[in-house]
């Protein structure tokens, strides 16, 4: 493990060749935007100059696509690919396009067996589910920025019967002790899950990650997978940073976080994924 530095990767013509392009993916919560929701002036220019430079810079995050689509802009990227949905969803950027953007993947799951096992033992959470359409469900009053959507109160029943490409779970009276104990319980088998911050549980289709959908892309790209960096401080962002040949963890990511990481950079409040992009231009 090493701290970062800034040094030089690669040039910054405007225009590169496929074997000069670095693929930079990047989460968005508590790395390219506060946990306020707030991205910096060093962090968004730091962006752009790297978009600007003709990298394939990509958004790799667990929000939805709604969601995302202003991070998008906010940075510049106007052609190009992001991963939405913790790997659930892959778009295709393209300023050409009627509105700037296709799906060009979902991954889709029944959400049924994981949904009834974890409502025994936490009966009491939250409960939202992401479909085939981008339409949220959930099961009472549950709101959250990353869905870029309201969410629809539906019945349990009928959330066991849709199609999901993520679902959530909260609970907001349980530790997050007791929250992880649960899961561990419960066993979830033919998805893929991630735990959050606080009692927060991401889940999506069995094998499917913010690296599965970026590998996609780079073989896709022909991108050669040491020109490959990312920098992420969530725990769904593990997979990621493991992946790339240059996985950088923001300073406030928990220990496992950093552990799978090869570098560190400042947290959030200190603009570190803005030393990271800088490092890539120099």
């Amino acid at each position: 493990m090493t701290t970062l530095t800034e040094t030089s990767v690669a040039g910054n013509d405007d225009q590169r060749s496929t074997n000069e392009k670095m693929m930079i993916a990047l989460d968005v919560d508590g790395t390219l935007v506060d946990h306020d929701g707030h991205m910096s002036a060093p962090v968004r220019e730091a962006a752009q100059a790297v978009v600007a430079a003709g990298h394939e810079v990509m958004i790799a995050t667990g929000r939805s696509l709604n969601a995302t689509l202003p991070i998008i802009e906010h940075i510049g990227i106007e052609n190009g690919y992001a991963v939405c949905s913790n790997g659930g969803v892959t778009l295709r950027i393209d300023s050409s396009l009627s509105i700037g953007y296709e799906v060009i993947h979902k991954a889709t799951f029944d959400p049924g067996p994981a949904l009834r096992a974890l409502r025994k033992r936490l009966p009491t959470a939250k409960y939202a589910l992401e479909d085939g359409d981008g339409n949220f469900l959930s099961t009472e009053r549950f709101q959250d920025s990353s869905f870029g959507v309201e969410a629809v109160g539906v019945d349990f029943q009928t959330m066991l019967e849709a199609t999901a490409v993520r679902v959530v779970v909260f609970s907001s009276e349980n530790t997050p002790e007791e929250f992880n104990a649960a899961i561990r319980h419960v066993g979830l088998a033919g998805v893929t899950y991630s735990v959050g911050w606080t009692a927060w549980l991401d889940i999506a289709a069995a094998g499917v990650t913010k690296a599965s959908a970026l590998e996609h892309l780079r073989a896709r790209l022909s991108i050669e997978m040491h020109r490959t960096v990312a920098v992420g401080d969530g725990r769904n962002d593990i997979e990621m940073l493991t992946w790339a040949a240059r996985g950088v963890a923001m300073g406030q990511a928990p220990e496992e976080v950093i552990a799978a990481a090869d570098e560190v950079t400042h947290s959030v409040y200190d603009d570190g994924a803005a030393h990271v992009l800088r490092s890539i231009l120099r």
